[in-house]
């Protein structure tokens, strides 16, 4: 399905019936990764996931997105589309994570400002948590702002500006590279803003899933959530990396039926 949003073509899935269960998945990924959770879920919720602006087949953003815009977006979507619900629980994968851990934090503690309450969140591999670099890493970024700054002192960024792209690409990650640059600076943004301050704000019923092979939300991610909000409960899946859902599709399902009461 297609629809509208802040002037960007947004691509959604709407099934079921029930309460209204919203999906947000994380960077770099897309709204069909869900199917499996959503075929599940849909026999007793009205299941709704959209491809964030960026991602699917959704429109890029005309200017890069902090959090805070993913989360405006997620309220603009929800208001042009569902104005009428009053209880909406969420589901969020790795980045999407992050937008629910802002967006129940801020209508708990009254930033945010909503027709509709969050009875329940679940968490999935979810990121918010800033990592602790490793020596490797620092010297890493050391040995790109030496480069960056030999290129931009030296004039070659002006003359060579694929340069500055090639140099990016060498020195970030898989997902930076693969980016265009308004959705580098839109992960630059994400990735770097610690959420671990909300997090005692999240006060619903929260179920936090993990995989105990995840590396790039490491299940300490998930415990540091778990201590740090208030009604959250941690379900690990051993052998299983940061997409718990596809890699063990069963028992996530299981977890996850349990928690939402789905048979």
């Amino acid at each position: 399905m297609k629809t509208i949003i802040n002037g960007l073509n947004i691509n959604y899935i709407d099934e079921g019936a029930g309460p209204l269960l919203v999906m947000l998945h994380g960077w770099g990924a897309n709204i069909e990764l869900f199917s499996g959770v959503i075929s599940f879920a849909k026999s007793k919720y009205h299941v709704v996931a959209m491809d964030m602006p960026g991602f699917g087949k959704s429109d890029e953003p005309k200017e890069p997105m902090n959090v805070d815009a993913y989360v405006d977006f997620v309220l603009a979507f929800i208001k042009q589309l569902y104005p009428n619900e009053k209880e909406i629980i969420f589901l969020g994968h790795s980045m999407g994570g992050r937008i629910i851990i802002k967006l129940a934090s801020g209508i708990n503690d009254g930033r945010i400002k909503t027709d509709f309450s969050i009875p329940k969140v679940i968490l999935t591999d979810s990121a918010g948590v800033l990592p602790v670099k490793t020596k490797a890493q620092n010297k890493r970024t050391k040995r790109y702002k030496f480069y960056k700054n030999l290129l931009t002192k030296t004039g070659i960024i002006k003359l060579f500006p694929q340069t500055l792209d090639m140099l990016q690409k060498k020195f970030g990650s898989a997902d930076y590279a693969a980016a265009s640059q308004v959705m580098r600076k839109s992960l630059v943004m994400c990735v770097n803003e610690d959420l671990v301050p909300y997090m005692p704000s999240v006060k619903q019923p929260a179920l936090l899933i993990w995989g105990d092979m995840d590396t790039a939300t490491p299940l300490s991610d998930g415990q540091t959530m778990e201590k740090l909000m208030p009604e959250a409960g941690l379900a690990v899946i051993k052998g299983a990396g940061h997409y718990t859902f596809l890699d063990n599709p069963f028992l996530y399902n299981r977890i996850l039926g349990s928690f939402l009461k789905i048979d």
